[in-house]
Protein backbone atom coordinates (compact mmCIF):
# COMPACT_ATOMS: atom_id res chain seq x y z
CA UNK A 1 0.00 0.00 0.00
CA UNK A 2 1.52 3.47 -0.69
CA UNK A 3 1.91 6.26 1.98
CA UNK A 4 -0.81 8.06 3.10
CA UNK A 5 -1.05 11.72 4.88
CA UNK A 6 3.14 12.24 4.28
CA UNK A 7 4.51 15.51 3.43
CA UNK A 8 7.90 17.04 3.05
CA UNK A 9 8.72 20.07 5.24
CA UNK A 10 8.33 22.92 3.08
CA UNK A 11 10.16 26.51 3.81
CA UNK A 12 9.92 29.81 1.38
CA UNK A 13 11.69 28.29 -1.15
CA UNK A 14 11.67 28.99 -4.67
CA UNK A 15 9.57 27.90 -6.94
CA UNK A 16 11.77 25.71 -8.64
CA UNK A 17 12.76 24.02 -5.18
CA UNK A 18 9.25 23.92 -4.15
CA UNK A 19 8.78 22.26 -7.72
CA UNK A 20 11.44 19.53 -7.05
CA UNK A 21 10.07 18.79 -3.30
CA UNK A 22 6.73 18.25 -5.49
CA UNK A 23 7.81 15.67 -7.22
CA UNK A 24 9.76 13.85 -4.27
CA UNK A 25 6.40 13.79 -2.76
CA UNK A 26 4.77 12.11 -5.78
CA UNK A 27 7.42 9.64 -5.23
CA UNK A 28 6.93 9.22 -1.97
CA UNK A 29 2.87 8.84 -2.45
CA UNK A 30 3.81 5.93 -5.00
CA UNK A 31 6.15 3.91 -2.85
CA UNK A 32 4.55 1.19 -0.22
CA UNK A 33 6.03 0.13 3.35
CA UNK A 34 8.21 -2.67 1.92
CA UNK A 35 9.62 0.12 -0.03
CA UNK A 36 10.37 2.72 2.57
CA UNK A 37 12.02 -0.40 4.67
CA UNK A 38 14.23 -0.45 1.21
CA UNK A 39 15.41 2.52 1.63
CA UNK A 40 16.26 2.55 4.91
CA UNK A 41 18.37 -0.41 4.16
CA UNK A 42 20.26 1.01 1.50
CA UNK A 43 20.67 4.44 3.33
CA UNK A 44 22.44 2.75 6.27
CA UNK A 45 25.96 4.32 5.08
CA UNK A 46 24.70 7.46 4.58
CA UNK A 47 21.65 8.47 7.43
CA UNK A 48 22.26 8.12 10.96
CA UNK A 49 21.05 4.82 12.54
CA UNK A 50 19.00 7.04 14.86
CA UNK A 51 17.56 9.19 12.48
CA UNK A 52 16.70 5.84 10.17
CA UNK A 53 14.67 4.52 12.95
CA UNK A 54 12.80 7.29 13.50
CA UNK A 55 11.65 7.46 9.71
CA UNK A 56 8.26 6.42 9.00
CA UNK A 57 8.06 7.21 4.94
CA UNK A 58 9.99 7.63 2.23
CA UNK A 59 9.39 11.52 2.70
CA UNK A 60 11.52 11.38 6.29
CA UNK A 61 14.88 9.72 4.26
CA UNK A 62 14.29 12.81 1.35
CA UNK A 63 14.01 15.06 4.48
CA UNK A 64 17.38 13.75 5.86
CA UNK A 65 19.29 13.38 2.07
CA UNK A 66 18.02 16.71 1.57
CA UNK A 67 18.92 18.68 4.95
CA UNK A 68 22.52 16.59 4.40
CA UNK A 69 22.77 17.79 0.79
CA UNK A 70 23.01 14.44 -0.42
CA UNK A 71 19.76 15.33 -2.77
CA UNK A 72 19.17 18.36 -4.82
CA UNK A 73 17.07 19.34 -7.50
CA UNK A 74 20.67 19.98 -9.54
CA UNK A 75 21.54 16.56 -8.08
CA UNK A 76 19.13 13.96 -7.72
CA UNK A 77 21.30 10.81 -9.04
CA UNK A 78 21.69 9.62 -5.05
CA UNK A 79 17.86 9.02 -5.18
CA UNK A 80 17.80 7.65 -8.90
CA UNK A 81 20.06 4.90 -7.73
CA UNK A 82 18.30 3.47 -4.84
CA UNK A 83 14.93 3.45 -6.93
CA UNK A 84 16.65 1.55 -9.37
CA UNK A 85 18.09 -0.68 -7.05
CA UNK A 86 13.96 -1.19 -5.14
CA UNK A 87 12.92 -1.88 -9.19
CA UNK A 88 10.92 1.58 -8.81
CA UNK A 89 12.18 2.10 -12.52
CA UNK A 90 8.64 3.50 -13.50
CA UNK A 91 9.54 6.61 -10.92
CA UNK A 92 12.92 7.94 -12.61
CA UNK A 93 10.82 9.83 -14.46
CA UNK A 94 9.82 11.89 -11.81
CA UNK A 95 13.85 12.81 -11.95
CA UNK A 96 13.89 13.22 -15.51
CA UNK A 97 16.41 9.88 -16.00
CA UNK A 98 16.00 7.22 -17.74
CA UNK A 99 16.98 3.11 -16.65
CA UNK A 100 19.32 3.13 -19.34
CA UNK A 101 20.86 6.16 -18.10
CA UNK A 102 21.19 5.27 -14.72
CA UNK A 103 23.00 2.13 -15.90
CA UNK A 104 25.13 3.92 -17.54
CA UNK A 105 26.57 6.19 -14.41
CA UNK A 106 26.11 3.49 -12.18
CA UNK A 107 29.65 1.96 -12.26
CA UNK A 108 31.10 5.60 -11.75
CA UNK A 109 28.65 7.47 -9.38
CA UNK A 110 26.80 5.17 -7.45
CA UNK A 111 26.88 5.38 -3.95
CA UNK A 112 25.67 2.35 -2.22
CA UNK A 113 28.29 -0.32 -1.68
CA UNK A 114 28.66 -3.84 -3.33
CA UNK A 115 27.96 -4.81 0.67
CA UNK A 116 24.97 -3.18 0.68
CA UNK A 117 23.50 -4.10 -2.98
CA UNK A 118 24.77 -7.40 -1.58
CA UNK A 119 22.24 -7.75 1.56
CA UNK A 120 19.60 -5.92 -0.18
CA UNK A 121 20.07 -8.84 -3.06
CA UNK A 122 19.94 -11.75 -0.66
CA UNK A 123 17.08 -10.46 1.23
CA UNK A 124 15.25 -10.81 -1.60
CA UNK A 125 15.68 -14.22 -2.30
CA UNK A 126 15.12 -15.25 1.13
CA UNK A 127 11.79 -15.93 1.77
CA UNK A 128 9.79 -16.29 4.93
CA UNK A 129 10.46 -20.01 5.56
CA UNK A 130 13.74 -19.61 4.86
CA UNK A 131 13.76 -16.38 7.54
CA UNK A 132 12.32 -18.67 9.46
CA UNK A 133 15.03 -21.26 9.75
CA UNK A 134 17.67 -19.21 9.49
CA UNK A 135 16.27 -17.18 12.82
CA UNK A 136 16.36 -20.88 14.19
CA UNK A 137 19.74 -21.52 13.62
CA UNK A 138 20.77 -18.21 15.29
CA UNK A 139 19.03 -19.21 18.51
CA UNK A 140 18.49 -17.10 21.51
CA UNK A 141 21.12 -14.94 20.16
CA UNK A 142 18.28 -13.54 17.89
CA UNK A 143 15.94 -11.16 19.95
CA UNK A 144 12.03 -12.35 19.67
CA UNK A 145 10.52 -9.67 17.67
CA UNK A 146 8.97 -9.54 14.32
CA UNK A 147 11.22 -9.85 11.87
CA UNK A 148 11.60 -9.41 7.79
CA UNK A 149 14.61 -10.57 5.65
CA UNK A 150 16.29 -6.92 5.77
CA UNK A 151 15.52 -6.60 9.07
CA UNK A 152 17.67 -9.60 10.14
CA UNK A 153 20.35 -9.34 8.11
CA UNK A 154 20.59 -5.24 9.79
CA UNK A 155 20.33 -6.95 12.91
CA UNK A 156 23.39 -9.08 12.17
CA UNK A 157 25.37 -6.13 10.92
CA UNK A 158 24.57 -3.83 13.72
CA UNK A 159 25.84 -6.68 16.08
CA UNK A 160 29.16 -7.01 14.22
CA UNK A 161 28.22 -10.71 13.50
CA UNK A 162 28.67 -9.49 9.80
CA UNK A 163 30.35 -6.78 7.56
CA UNK A 164 31.98 -6.37 3.95
CA UNK A 165 35.03 -8.31 5.27
CA UNK A 166 33.56 -10.88 7.20
CA UNK A 167 30.50 -13.27 5.43
CA UNK A 168 31.11 -16.32 6.96
CA UNK A 169 27.99 -16.46 9.24
CA UNK A 170 25.82 -15.33 6.91
CA UNK A 171 27.74 -17.91 4.23
CA UNK A 172 27.13 -20.65 6.56
CA UNK A 173 23.38 -19.70 6.66
CA UNK A 174 22.71 -19.50 3.35
CA UNK A 175 24.32 -22.81 2.36
CA UNK A 176 22.34 -24.37 5.24
CA UNK A 177 19.13 -23.07 4.38
CA UNK A 178 19.32 -21.12 0.91
CA UNK A 179 22.06 -23.13 -1.18
CA UNK A 180 21.54 -21.74 -4.26
CA UNK A 181 22.67 -17.77 -2.45
CA UNK A 182 25.91 -19.10 -1.99
CA UNK A 183 27.07 -17.86 -5.43
CA UNK A 184 25.82 -14.43 -5.01
CA UNK A 185 28.15 -14.28 -2.22
CA UNK A 186 30.98 -15.56 -3.82
CA UNK A 187 30.24 -13.49 -7.09
CA UNK A 188 30.02 -10.64 -4.44
CA UNK A 189 34.05 -11.33 -2.86
CA UNK A 190 35.19 -11.19 -6.67
CA UNK A 191 34.35 -8.31 -7.36
CA UNK A 192 35.14 -6.56 -4.04
CA UNK A 193 38.58 -8.32 -4.61
CA UNK A 194 39.04 -7.20 -8.35
CA UNK A 195 38.57 -3.30 -7.19
CA UNK A 196 41.70 -3.52 -4.83
CA UNK A 197 45.53 -4.17 -5.57
CA UNK A 198 47.06 -7.67 -4.15
CA UNK A 199 48.24 -7.46 -0.53
CA UNK A 200 51.67 -7.59 0.01
CA UNK A 201 53.96 -8.48 2.99
CA UNK A 202 55.42 -5.53 5.76
CA UNK A 203 59.09 -5.01 5.46
CA UNK A 204 59.71 -5.41 9.02
CA UNK A 205 62.77 -3.65 8.91
CA UNK A 206 60.91 -0.53 7.86
CA UNK A 207 58.68 -0.04 10.80
CA UNK A 208 60.85 -1.19 13.68
CA UNK A 209 62.77 0.75 15.99
CA UNK A 210 66.32 0.27 16.94
CA UNK A 211 67.04 -1.90 20.15
CA UNK A 212 68.59 -0.57 23.19
CA UNK A 213 68.06 2.94 22.34
CA UNK A 214 67.32 5.37 24.90
CA UNK A 215 64.14 7.53 24.17
CA UNK A 216 62.87 10.99 25.66
CA UNK A 217 59.21 10.21 24.93
CA UNK A 218 57.56 7.21 25.15
CA UNK A 219 57.41 5.12 21.59
CA UNK A 220 54.25 4.41 19.89
CA UNK A 221 54.75 2.17 17.45
CA UNK A 222 52.09 0.89 15.22
CA UNK A 223 53.96 -2.72 14.41
CA UNK A 224 51.07 -4.56 16.74
CA UNK A 225 48.23 -3.14 14.71
CA UNK A 226 50.18 -3.82 11.22
CA UNK A 227 50.27 -7.42 12.18
CA UNK A 228 46.34 -7.58 12.47
CA UNK A 229 45.97 -6.13 8.95
CA UNK A 230 47.26 -8.42 5.99
CA UNK A 231 44.11 -10.16 5.90
CA UNK A 232 41.71 -7.11 5.91
CA UNK A 233 42.65 -6.58 2.24
CA UNK A 234 43.74 -2.98 0.91
CA UNK A 235 41.71 0.08 -0.39
CA UNK A 236 40.52 0.54 -3.71
CA UNK A 237 42.95 2.93 -5.69
CA UNK A 238 41.96 3.16 -9.32
CA UNK A 239 38.89 5.14 -9.74
CA UNK A 240 38.81 8.57 -11.66
CA UNK A 241 41.28 10.17 -9.96
CA UNK A 242 43.32 9.85 -6.96
CA UNK A 243 41.61 12.53 -4.81
CA UNK A 244 41.69 15.78 -3.27
CA UNK A 245 44.30 17.26 -0.61
CA UNK A 246 43.84 20.19 1.53
CA UNK A 247 46.85 22.09 3.17
CA UNK A 248 45.76 25.17 5.20
CA UNK A 249 48.97 26.82 6.17
CA UNK A 250 48.68 29.51 8.77
CA UNK A 251 52.06 31.47 9.00
CA UNK A 252 50.82 34.70 10.26
CA UNK A 253 48.16 35.51 12.95
CA UNK A 254 46.50 38.41 14.98
CA UNK A 255 49.03 38.70 17.89
CA UNK A 256 50.66 34.97 18.63
CA UNK A 257 54.27 34.87 16.62
CA UNK A 258 54.24 33.67 13.10
CA UNK A 259 55.45 30.59 11.96
CA UNK A 260 58.60 31.30 9.56
CA UNK A 261 59.11 27.94 7.63
CA UNK A 262 55.72 26.42 7.33
CA UNK A 263 55.80 27.83 3.71
CA UNK A 264 58.68 25.03 2.88
CA UNK A 265 56.27 22.49 4.64
CA UNK A 266 53.15 23.89 2.92
CA UNK A 267 55.26 23.69 -0.51
CA UNK A 268 56.82 19.86 0.29
CA UNK A 269 52.97 18.48 1.19
CA UNK A 270 51.63 20.22 -2.30
CA UNK A 271 54.88 18.83 -4.35
CA UNK A 272 54.34 15.39 -2.65
CA UNK A 273 50.80 14.69 -2.96
CA UNK A 274 50.74 16.23 -6.54
CA UNK A 275 53.61 13.67 -7.46
CA UNK A 276 50.52 11.01 -5.48
CA UNK A 277 47.76 12.05 -7.98
CA UNK A 278 45.76 13.89 -5.86
CA UNK A 279 44.71 17.62 -6.78
CA UNK A 280 45.97 19.74 -4.19
CA UNK A 281 45.04 23.13 -2.53
CA UNK A 282 46.96 25.16 -0.12
CA UNK A 283 44.78 28.50 1.93
CA UNK A 284 47.12 30.29 3.47
CA UNK A 285 46.33 32.13 6.76
CA UNK A 286 43.30 31.01 7.36
CA UNK A 287 40.20 32.59 9.73
CA UNK A 288 37.93 30.15 11.41
CA UNK A 289 35.21 31.56 9.29
CA UNK A 290 37.10 30.81 5.70
CA UNK A 291 37.83 27.49 7.94
CA UNK A 292 34.16 26.92 7.93
CA UNK A 293 33.92 27.88 4.24
CA UNK A 294 36.54 25.16 3.15
CA UNK A 295 35.75 22.97 5.27
CA UNK A 296 31.97 23.05 3.94
CA UNK A 297 33.02 23.26 0.19
CA UNK A 298 34.74 20.06 0.85
CA UNK A 299 32.58 17.94 2.49
CA UNK A 300 30.12 18.49 -0.57
CA UNK A 301 32.74 18.44 -3.21
CA UNK A 302 30.99 16.12 -5.83
CA UNK A 303 35.04 15.25 -7.16
CA UNK A 304 35.04 12.42 -4.02
CA UNK A 305 32.53 10.39 -5.73
CA UNK A 306 35.49 9.84 -8.35
CA UNK A 307 38.23 9.67 -6.08
CA UNK A 308 40.20 7.35 -4.26
CA UNK A 309 41.00 8.71 -0.87
CA UNK A 310 40.65 12.27 0.74
CA UNK A 311 43.97 14.43 2.69
CA UNK A 312 43.29 17.43 5.17
CA UNK A 313 46.50 19.18 6.84
CA UNK A 314 47.09 21.29 9.03
CA UNK A 315 50.43 23.69 9.65
CA UNK A 316 49.45 25.93 12.53
CA UNK A 317 49.84 26.85 16.53
CA UNK A 318 47.73 24.55 18.64
CA UNK A 319 46.99 23.10 22.42
CA UNK A 320 45.71 19.90 23.56
CA UNK A 321 43.14 18.33 20.63
CA UNK A 322 43.18 21.96 18.73
CA UNK A 323 44.08 24.33 16.17
CA UNK A 324 44.63 28.05 15.93
CA UNK A 325 42.67 29.73 12.97
CA UNK A 326 44.73 33.05 11.68
CA UNK A 327 42.35 35.13 13.26
CA UNK A 328 43.03 33.21 16.83
CA UNK A 329 40.16 31.11 17.28
CA UNK A 330 40.73 27.50 18.63
CA UNK A 331 39.14 24.86 16.49
CA UNK A 332 38.91 21.29 18.06
CA UNK A 333 40.96 18.51 15.59
CA UNK A 334 37.37 16.54 16.26
CA UNK A 335 35.08 19.41 14.65
CA UNK A 336 37.41 19.56 11.66
CA UNK A 337 36.98 15.68 10.99
CA UNK A 338 33.58 15.15 11.65
CA UNK A 339 32.54 16.70 8.64
CA UNK A 340 33.82 13.92 6.42
CA UNK A 341 32.07 10.73 8.40
CA UNK A 342 30.19 8.20 6.19
CA UNK A 343 26.61 10.20 7.50
CA UNK A 344 28.00 13.84 6.45
CA UNK A 345 29.86 13.27 3.27
CA UNK A 346 28.36 9.95 1.96
CA UNK A 347 30.59 9.92 -1.29
CA UNK A 348 33.88 9.69 0.73
CA UNK A 349 31.83 6.60 2.45
CA UNK A 350 34.77 3.58 2.87
CA UNK A 351 37.39 5.36 1.57
CA UNK A 352 40.45 6.04 3.31
CA UNK A 353 40.68 10.17 5.13
CA UNK A 354 43.93 11.19 5.88
CA UNK A 355 44.44 14.08 8.63
CA UNK A 356 47.80 15.44 8.99
CA UNK A 357 48.15 17.96 11.67
CA UNK A 358 51.53 19.71 12.40
CA UNK A 359 51.01 21.75 15.87
CA UNK A 360 51.95 21.04 19.61
CA UNK A 361 49.77 19.23 22.02
CA UNK A 362 51.24 20.44 24.88
CA UNK A 363 53.80 22.73 26.67
CA UNK A 364 55.99 25.90 25.74
CA UNK A 365 59.32 26.20 25.61
CA UNK A 366 62.03 28.22 24.64
CA UNK A 367 64.10 26.71 22.20
CA UNK A 368 67.40 27.99 20.52
CA UNK A 369 66.78 30.88 18.21
CA UNK A 370 66.20 28.46 14.97
CA UNK A 371 64.15 26.20 16.64
CA UNK A 372 60.34 27.21 17.23
CA UNK A 373 57.55 25.46 19.12
CA UNK A 374 53.88 25.60 17.70
CA UNK A 375 52.70 25.29 21.29
CA UNK A 376 50.32 28.26 22.98
CA UNK A 377 48.24 28.41 26.13
CA UNK A 378 48.86 24.77 27.03
CA UNK A 379 46.56 23.12 29.48
CA UNK A 380 47.47 20.31 32.04
CA UNK A 381 45.69 17.40 31.15
CA UNK A 382 45.83 15.71 27.78
CA UNK A 383 43.05 13.94 26.47
CA UNK A 384 43.42 10.75 24.20
CA UNK A 385 44.38 10.87 21.10
CA UNK A 386 41.71 8.43 19.89
CA UNK A 387 38.92 11.38 21.20
CA UNK A 388 40.20 13.60 18.26
CA UNK A 389 38.57 10.75 15.75
CA UNK A 390 35.10 10.01 14.61
CA UNK A 391 33.95 7.03 15.96
CA UNK A 392 33.65 5.72 12.45
CA UNK A 393 36.33 3.71 9.90
CA UNK A 394 38.51 4.59 7.73
CA UNK A 395 39.98 7.54 9.54
CA UNK A 396 43.87 8.28 9.80
CA UNK A 397 44.72 11.05 12.26
CA UNK A 398 48.67 12.20 12.44
CA UNK A 399 49.90 14.24 14.77
CA UNK A 400 53.81 15.82 14.70
CA UNK A 401 53.79 15.22 18.48
CA UNK A 402 52.15 13.00 21.29
CA UNK A 403 50.07 14.42 23.60
CA UNK A 404 51.48 16.90 26.06
CA UNK A 405 54.32 18.15 24.09
CA UNK A 406 55.71 20.45 21.59
CA UNK A 407 55.83 20.00 17.80
CA UNK A 408 59.66 21.55 16.44
CA UNK A 409 59.85 23.89 13.52
CA UNK A 410 62.95 25.37 11.92
CA UNK A 411 62.55 28.58 10.74
CA UNK A 412 64.17 28.04 7.52
CA UNK A 413 63.72 24.41 6.70
CA UNK A 414 60.48 23.77 7.78
CA UNK A 415 59.30 21.33 10.87
CA UNK A 416 60.88 17.76 11.74
CA UNK A 417 57.36 16.15 11.07
CA UNK A 418 56.02 17.00 7.91
CA UNK A 419 59.55 17.56 6.11
CA UNK A 420 60.05 13.44 7.28
CA UNK A 421 56.56 12.17 6.48
CA UNK A 422 57.02 14.03 2.48
CA UNK A 423 60.41 12.58 2.32
CA UNK A 424 59.31 9.27 3.47
CA UNK A 425 56.29 8.89 0.99
CA UNK A 426 58.49 10.22 -1.63
CA UNK A 427 61.14 6.87 -0.90
CA UNK A 428 58.40 4.17 0.70
CA UNK A 429 55.25 4.86 -1.87
CA UNK A 430 57.58 3.53 -4.78
CA UNK A 431 58.65 0.82 -2.48
CA UNK A 432 54.86 -0.12 -2.13
CA UNK A 433 54.42 0.42 1.60
CA UNK A 434 51.59 0.72 3.10
CA UNK A 435 50.85 4.50 5.00
CA UNK A 436 51.08 2.56 8.61
CA UNK A 437 54.59 1.43 7.98
CA UNK A 438 55.54 4.97 6.52
CA UNK A 439 54.24 6.47 9.68
CA UNK A 440 56.03 4.17 11.55
CA UNK A 441 59.64 5.13 9.69
CA UNK A 442 58.47 8.51 10.18
CA UNK A 443 58.35 7.73 14.03
CA UNK A 444 61.54 6.93 14.05
CA UNK A 445 63.22 9.09 12.01
CA UNK A 446 61.85 12.12 13.88
CA UNK A 447 62.81 10.39 16.93
CA UNK A 448 65.89 10.46 16.70
CA UNK A 449 66.27 13.92 15.33
CA UNK A 450 67.30 16.71 17.96
CA UNK A 451 68.58 20.08 18.53
CA UNK A 452 72.12 21.22 17.85
CA UNK A 453 72.44 20.94 21.89
CA UNK A 454 71.01 17.35 22.07
CA UNK A 455 68.33 18.88 24.19
CA UNK A 456 64.90 18.75 22.88
CA UNK A 457 63.30 15.62 21.59
CA UNK A 458 60.08 14.79 19.25
CA UNK A 459 57.81 11.87 18.80
CA UNK A 460 54.71 11.46 16.36
CA UNK A 461 52.25 10.00 16.85
CA UNK A 462 49.35 8.62 14.79
CA UNK A 463 45.85 7.27 15.77
CA UNK A 464 43.65 5.27 13.16
CA UNK A 465 40.54 3.48 12.53
CA UNK A 466 41.80 2.21 8.87
CA UNK A 467 40.20 -1.15 8.17
CA UNK A 468 42.44 -2.22 5.41
CA UNK A 469 45.70 -1.59 4.39
CA UNK A 470 46.62 1.70 2.61
CA UNK A 471 48.96 1.61 -0.24
CA UNK A 472 49.26 4.35 -2.58
CA UNK A 473 50.18 3.17 -6.39
CA UNK A 474 53.45 4.08 -7.53
CA UNK A 475 53.43 6.83 -9.10
CA UNK A 476 55.21 7.04 -12.84
CA UNK A 477 57.90 8.71 -12.23
CA UNK A 478 59.75 9.45 -9.19
CA UNK A 479 60.54 12.73 -7.68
Amino acid sequence: MASQGRSLSFSSDDNGQSNFRGKLLTIDSKLGSQDVEALKFLCRDCIAHKELEKASSASDIFDHLLAEEQLSEEDSFFLAELLYLIKQKSLLRYLSQTKEQVESLLPTRGRVSLFRKLLYELSESISSDNLKNMIFLQGDSIPKIQMTSLSFLAYLERQGQIDEDNLKLLEDLCRRVVPNLVRKIEKYKREKASQAPPTRVVDKELVSLPQGEEETFPCYNVEPLLEALPEAGVYRMNRKHRGHCVVVNNHSFTSMDDRPGTDKDAEHLKHVFEWLGFSVCVYNNVTKGRLDEVLQEYKCHPGHADGDCFVFCVLSHGKYGAIYSSDEFLVPIQEIMSHFTAQKCPSLAHKPKLFFIQACQGEEIQPPVYIEADAVNPEHVAPSLRKSIPNEADFLLGLATVPGYLALRHVENGSWYIQSLCNHLKSLVPRNEDILSILTAVNHDVSQKADSKGKWKQMPQPAFTLLKKLVFPVPPERL
